[in-house]
């Protein structure tokens, strides 16, 4: 076969190789352990929905709908969607399933989204989400535990130079006040926008704000701020969420540019931003979203949660040599045989020893005895286990520890009944 007859991965989607799993391993159970530390329940949706779904919740002005999704009809020509984001999703969920009647709910999800958009560092046409949603509250203690969770699981992997941006959207009022005023002041900057802004300013001017063309972030230095435009049920919810951060240690800066690129976020919106990441540099963000579920067709419920995207939180973990601290686990024993009956014998004693919790390897196909040694020295296990011709006939096995110790012994031969008290006291005393 030639080079370019090869099947290659569709680009922007990428392969989590053996030498990269175990850090996406490791990320995903230290959230899980949080979430589950702070009562939440794991929630598992289809990847691909009905494209309706996400049209009526993100909204149809969206780059995310309007250019970015993987839209195809199906054989019965409905219009379904591969789910460009979580939030919508586990909505749809909760809805179907009754979630939301006289019920609060913490649940979390993790998974593969997909956006078809120009590949870049840290932006990828499929990326993995862990995101997290509170449904049921609507008062700022809520958003305040969110928060401290986030910061919890960076701080458990160790994540450096990542800091909390908020900021407040306010109500459906707020909304038409502030754009409105930012419509009137844009107006009389059009020759300084790009086509992007041009294209938003009469589609959603709010999204502006979010642009990364540097002429245009002067034009907004000026620009009216939102957070004059709150109301006072609003303020106040953006003054106590502010005091409970204060109270949890939690560090936070105020960005009024902060609107984030979906339309279904009211009041609290926020970011986690890492300063050395560039143009790229939002690891985590979200917001509450009270108009939802009723906008989806459930009963009146108010939302609050966040997506955080592994891929880019993956790089800059690598970036800061953070992923050193998370090297794949090395086994305790290695086992080393020789011939078809000590194989027989070896499997058995792996599967004794790794349902007891010790990490076993076996070594799997023919080789001499001393480059299964070699094999063994490599793995980095502690213990070799040994069964050669003549522990097959007298039933014992060589133990042999493989680091040296002020308490290591050299090899002993025990009956093959006694494997696990022997292999547990030796770890203990190595």
């Amino acid at each position: 076969m030639s080079k370019s007859d090869q099947i290659k991965a569709i680009r922007g989607m990428n392969d989590v190789l053996p030498l990269d799993s175990h850090l996406w391993l490791t990320v995903e159970r230290v959230c899980a352990d949080i979430f589950d530390n702070h009562g939440y329940s794991q929630i598992r949706t289809p990847i691909v929905e009905s494209t309706k779904l996400f049209s009526r919740s993100i909204g149809t002005e969206t780059d995310i709908v309007s250019k970015e999704m993987y839209t195809f009809d199906d054989r019965n020509g409905d219009s379904l969607s591969l789910r460009p984001e979580g939030t919508a999703c586990c909505v749809r969920a909760g809805i179907e399933n009754g979630l939301f009647y006289n019920q609060q709910q913490r649940i979390w999800y993790v998974g593969p989204m997909f956006r078809h958009e120009r590949p870049q560092k840290g932006r990828y046409r499929q990326f993995h989400q862990i995101g997290a949603e509170c449904y049921g509250w609507d008062t700022p203690d809520v958003e305040a535990e969110v928060l401290a969770m986030t910061a919890q699981i960076f701080s458990k992997l160790g994540l450096q130079k990542t800091n909390l941006q908020i900021n407040s959207l306010g109500d459906k009022q707020t909304r038409v006040d502030y754009r409105a005023a930012l419509l009137s002041y844009l107006e009389g900057h059009k020759g300084a926008l790009d086509e992007d802004s041009l294209r938003r300013l009469t589609t959603n001017p709010l999204r502006i704000l979010d642009s990364k063309n540097a002429a245009v972030q002067e034009v907004l230095v000026d620009a009216p701020g939102i957070l004059d435009y709150l109301s006072e049920q609003s303020a106040n919810r953006f003054i106590q969420l502010q005091r409970y951060l204060d109270s949890l240690g939690v560090d936070f800066e105020i960005n009024q540019r902060l609107v984030r690129g979906l339309d279904y976020y009211n009041d609290t919106v926020f970011e986690w931003v890492n300063e050395d990441f560039g143009a790229q540099a939002t690891v985590c963000a979200g917001g509450r979203y009270d108009g939802m579920v009723e906008q989806l067709g459930g009963v009146p419920t108010p939302g609050f949660g966040f997506a955080m995207g592994l891929e880019r939180l993956i790089l800059i973990l690598k970036e800061q040599d953070i992923d050193q601290n998370h090297k794949p686990k090395q086994p305790d024993v290695f086992i080393i045989s020789d011939l078809e009956t000590a194989r027989s014998q070896a499997l058995v004693i792996q599967q004794s020893l790794s349902s007891s919790g010790i990490s076993t390897q076996l070594h799997c196909g023919g080789g001499s005895l001393k480059n299964q040694f070699k094999r063994a020295d490599k793995s980095g296990a502690k213990i070799a286990i040994i069964i050669g011709e003549d522990e097959v006939l007298k039933k014992t096995v060589g133990i042999k520890p493989l680091i040296r110790t002020d308490h290591s012994t050299e090899q002993q031969n025990i009956v093959q009944n006694d494997v696990l008290n022997a292999v547990t006291n030796l770890l203990e005393s190595l």
